[in-house]
């Protein structure tokens, strides 16, 4: 039973599928080694590795020297400022 309706002609829609042939010498890039490491790819891979355990280990010893808090100045520094300080001129009083 064909459902068809009036004043439009029935369309037949076919779909052509190619399938590549393993024989046909393109894979896509996909040759006989694809998917294997080398040795030189694990060798970099375990350099990047310990770099990287070399690196976490600098920066936890960098944060460690950072203070818990930057609220409060260093005695040093109070003393220091009002030195810098500008003292106003002594006038003499003439009698």
């Amino acid at each position: 039973m064909s459902f068809v309706l009036p004043g439009v002609a029935p369309v037949a829609t076919t779909a052509l599928v190619l399938v590549q042939q393993p024989d046909s010498g393109d894979n896509g890039g996909q040759g006989e080694d694809f998917g294997k490491s080398s040795p030189v790819g694990f060798l970099l891979l375990l350099v990047f590795l310990i770099a990287v355990a070399f690196l976490v280990r600098s920066m936890t010893k960098h944060l460690k020297r950072v203070p818990a808090s930057f609220d409060k100045e260093e005695p040093g520094e109070q003393a220091a400022e009002p030195s810098e300080a500008v003292e106003p001129e002594k006038t003499e009083k003439s009698s």
